[in-house]
């Protein structure tokens, strides 16, 4: 076989597809960069891993394209990473996948590919979730759910810690500065939490009996149809704080929540976890996470 030919025909006919609407446009470039990595892969174990090189400067001559040889190198392992998962997915563009290209984790790989397709990050969010190290704040019954494509809950995505971006560099840091903080970027702060978590109110008045209290944050998650409770510590996680959280959930419960929407949740956000404590906590609804401030 003439790898070089077939490799040259590949490319140039991926340059006429361009041209075409883009749906198409990614379709022919994942599968020409996949027959190009397939067809580099085994050129290379006809003539050595330096045959890269040389086609990388014919390529360039020939077609006047800079396919140099990371480019080149890039789509070998693309087709590497293909065959590894079985699977090439079209909702992911190329450029995504390069992005994984570094990672041998299968798991994290697929846990990537599916926030992909569910989510359609760009380029730069999803190099910002991995650098976050997003997949390996999961907790462990969560990746083990991912493994076995089990049910995931509301709960089930959120990291931990949690990151909190201090876009201002606060340095006297409150419960009041850390809801500040979450207020000022509170689009990073809810995607950080998870796919489907919107925003209702901060400070969230409700009255108990003849007294007002007021909820940190009262978010609601679109996918699951359930509200959410946050209460932010700057400390750590104490008893009290979980029968606070406890009271504000099933007054939402009570006296917002519908018939057609799931229980409430209550996540406490707290400058460190006390693990003991949740042991005894035999409200499911109801999770710990930490907070890092970035």
């Amino acid at each position: 076989m003439n790898y070089y030919n077939e490799i040259k025909n590949q490319l140039i006919n991926n340059e006429i597809n361009k041209k075409v609407k883009d749906y198409s446009k990614n379709r022919s470039d994942l599968n020409t960069y996949y027959n190009v990595g397939k067809l580099l892969s085994e050129a290379g174990k006809h003539y050595g891993e330096g045959i890269i090189k040389e086609y990388s400067k014919r390529l360039q001559f020939d077609l006047k394209i800079k396919y140099d040889i990371s480019s080149l190198n890039k789509m070998k392992k693309f087709y590497m990473l293909i065959e590894k998962l079985a699977t090439l997915s079209p909702k992911l563009s190329y450029s995504h996948y390069v992005e994984l290209l570094p990672y041998e984790d299968i798991n994290k790989l697929k846990y990537y590919i599916r926030l992909i397709e569910k989510q359609n990050p760009s380029i730069r969010e999803l190099r910002n979730k991995i650098k976050s190290n997003e997949y390996e704040r999961l907790d462990e019954k969560t990746k083990l759910k991912l493994i076995n494509n089990n049910e995931l809950n509301v709960k089930d995505l959120i990291p931990n810690p949690i990151i909190i971006k201090n876009n201002y560099n606060y340095q006297i840091i409150s419960e009041k500065v850390i809801q500040k903080i979450i207020l000022e970027d509170i689009s990073s702060f809810l995607k950080e939490l998870g796919a489907g978590f919107t925003f209702i109110d901060n400070e969230y008045k409700i009255k108990i009996g003849e007294s007002y209290n007021y909820i940190d944050l009262l978010l609601y998650n679109i996918k699951f149809k359930c509200y959410v409770v946050v209460e932010l510590k700057i400390t750590e996680l104490k008893k009290e704080h979980i029968g606070q959280i406890q009271v504000y959930m099933n007054y939402i419960d009570k006296n917002i929540k519908t018939i057609y929407e799931d229980k409430t949740i209550g996540i406490i956000i707290v400058k460190k976890d006390n693990k003991y404590i949740m042991e005894y906590c035999s409200d499911e609804r109801v999770i710990a996470k930490e907070y890092e401030l970035v």
